[in-house]
C-alpha cells in the first residue's frame, strides 16, 4: 500500500500524456521518481505528481502500481544526511533529536533531495515533515509541538497525517474551530481532523 508523500521509481514518458509538457518527459525519462498525492484513482493505478527544476513544474498523472520497482516513505529519510549546507538542511539535523520518539518523516523538496541526490533545496526553501497522528493530537500538545519547530533555523511546514487525512500542525495549533483536512476527495473544513466524514 502507497501513500501521500512516498516516492515511486518506475513510470516513464509513455505513461504521460503525449501533451505532456517537455520537462514531464525530461525528468521521467531520466528516472526520476514520481511523489504519491492524495486524490481518488482508478483501480491498479496511484494518482501522482511528476517534478520539475521549478517550483511551478507539477504535474499530475496516475501511475500502475504494477510499474512500481522502488518505493521510499518520508519515514526511511529520517535518517539520510546531506553534504550540503543550506537552512533546511541544518533545521532537519536540529530537529532529529527531538522528534525521535515520534513517528516522523521528510516530505517536500528536502525528502525529494534526499532519496534521489537531485538538488531540489535552495537557500530560502521551507522544510517539509510529516508525522503520523493515529490517535487524536490535543490542541495544546501541537502548539508545545509548534513552539519546538518554531526554534528551527528556516520555516518548518508539518503536516499531522491521521487515519482521514492530513492538517498542518500550526493550523491544529491554532485557534480556528474547523481545520482544512486534505484527503483523497478534496479538502474539507473539519472540527475533528481524526472523526470520518460524513
Amino acid at each position: 500500500m502507497v501513500n501521500a508523500h512516498d516516492l515511486l521509481w518506475g513510470m516513464t514518458p509513455a505513461h504521460v500524456p503525449a501533451d505532456a509538457p517537455a520537462w514531464v518527459l525530461e525528468a521521467l525519462g531520466a528516472g526520476q521518481p514520481v511523489v504519491v498525492r492524495r486524490a481518488i484513482a482508478q483501480p491498479g493505478l496511484v494518482a501522482v505528481g511528476v517534478r520539475g527544476r521549478l517550483r511551478e513544474q507539477r504535474f499530475a498523472a496516475q501511475m500502475p502500481l504494477a510499474l512500481v520497482r522502488r518505493r521510499v516513505t518520508p519515514q526511511a529519510l529520517r535518517g539520510v544526511t546531506s553534504p550540503r549546507d543550506l537552512p533546511a538542511l541544518r533545521a532537519l539535523a536540529q530537529l532529529r533529536p527531538l522528534l525521535a520518539q515520534k513517528d516522523w518523516g521528510v516530505s517536500g523538496s528536502a525528502g525529494f533531495e534526499l532519496a534521489t541526490g537531485i538538488e531540489a533545496l535552495h537557500d530560502a526553501s521551507d522544510l517539509d515533515l510529516i508525522l503520523h497522528t493515529p490517535e487524536p493530537l490535543e490542541r495544546r500538545d501541537a502548539g508545545d509541538l509548534l513552539a519546538i519547530l518554531d526554534t528551527a533555523v528556516c520555516a518548518v511546514d508539518l503536516q499531522l497525517q491521521t487515519p482521514f487525512g492530513a492538517v498542518a500542525l500550526r493550523e491544529w495549533a491554532g485557534s480556528s474551530r474547523r481545520v482544512l483536512l486534505k484527503t483523497a476527495s478534496g479538502a474539507h473544513l473539519v472540527i475533528d481532523p481524526w472523526q470520518a466524514l460524513i
